[in-house]
Formats: structure tokens, sequence, C-alpha cells
């Protein structure tokens, strides 16, 4: 009896059963038929097209933090911020335990998380490894949970119709910025980033 290779199995990451892969359609998701737990999904994007995502992400959050996201008039006065003025001025109110957490999930995680996913794929276009790749998959999978710019986007969203009974409110270009973060983070999320386990990486790309 012939030994199968590893690459043409699948192993349940909750309960250790062993599967021959076969090759999946376009939205299907192979699961574990002991468990239910998900081992495996088609791969809408290639290589190549997740590196120009992760790029295009980076622009867009780049813009997203440059420019303000709200502006708020009274008495003829206006008035207009950027998120980090915003995590700055909880952090001179004595909200510095919150300003943290803002700027912690909001800034510095996702571009944590960008930075490590730009690293790992263009050196998976080229069909290799990148160096420290065990660790920073490891890393991707406990970061995940703590990107919130779709939170942010709904409470910033919430915050301006309820500020519109005190104040002249208007969305800046910076909101509609995180909100084409939050689509782009949310398509991203979709992806089943396991593939880049794979040591046939060059043929993906």
């Amino acid at each position: 009896m012939g030994k199968a290779s590893p690459e043409t199995l699948l192993v349940c990451e909750h309960c250790d059963t062993v599967y021959r892969r076969r090759a999946l359609v376009r939205g299907e998701v192979a699961r574990c038929a002991l468990c239910g737990a998900e081992l495996e999904r088609h791969h809408i994007l290639s290589v190549n097209a997740m590196l120009a995502l992760i790029l295009t992400a980076a622009i867009v959050f780049v813009q997203a933090n440059m420019w303000p996201i709200v502006t708020l008039g009274l008495s003829g006065q206006h008035s207009s911020t950027t998120l980090w003025g915003v995590i700055l001025a909880m952090w001179h109110e004595h909200s510095q335990v919150v300003s943290v957490l803002v700027a912690a999930t909001l800034f510095f995680f996702p571009l944590l998380k960008m930075s490590m996913l730009g690293w790992l794929l263009w050196f998976a276009r080229a069909g290799r490894r990148a160096p420290g790749f065990v660790p920073l998959m490891v890393a991707l999978h406990k970061l995940g949970p703590w990107t919130m710019s779709e939170v942010f986007v709904l409470g910033a969203l919430v915050a301006i119709v309820k500020a519109h009974a005190y104040f002249e409110v208007t969305a800046d270009p910076g909101i509609y910025a995180y909100a084409a973060l939050t689509l782009l983070i949310t398509v991203f999320a979709g992806v089943d980033l396991r593939q880049l386990w794979d040591e046939d990486l060059e043929a993906r790309a």
C-alpha cells in the first residue's frame, strides 16, 4: 500500500482526523465529518491578488489616518479632527485607557497585520516562505480578532447622527476612507491564509 504525500492529506486542527484532499469548486468549504470544523475552503484569490489587496488596504489606511474624520460647527465656528486628534483628546481628558485601546485596535494592530501579511505575501509571490514564517502566521491568527475598524465606523456614524441634534456635523474624507478600509478587511477576512502553508506556492501565484 503506497504512502500518501503530506500535500494530499488534510488534518483537522480540532480532532486530528485525517482526510484525503480533493480539489474544491468555487464557494465550497471542506468540513470535518467528525467535529464539523472547517478544514479548507476554495482559494478565491491568488497570492498576487492578495498582495494587491494588502497594498490597496495600506494606501487607504494612510489616507484614513491623515484625513479629518469629522467637522463640528457651532455658532459659525468649525473644528475638524483626525483619528489621532480624537485619541490625543481622550488622553488629555483623563481617558488614557480608552485612548490606548483605540490606538491599538484602530492603528497599531491593523498596521502590524498589514505589514506581516505584506511580508509573507511578497515572499510567497516568489514561491518561497518568508523569514519568520511560522511565528508570523501564529501572530496573524492571534491578531485577527483585535482589528476593529468596522466597530469604529459604525460607532462614528452613530455619533455623527446623534451629534447632529446639537452641532453642524459634516462627515469628512477620513471616515469614508475608514469605511473603504472596513470593506477591504471584510473581503480579506474571507480569504483562507492556510494556503500559505502549502509548499507549492509558485503554482498558485
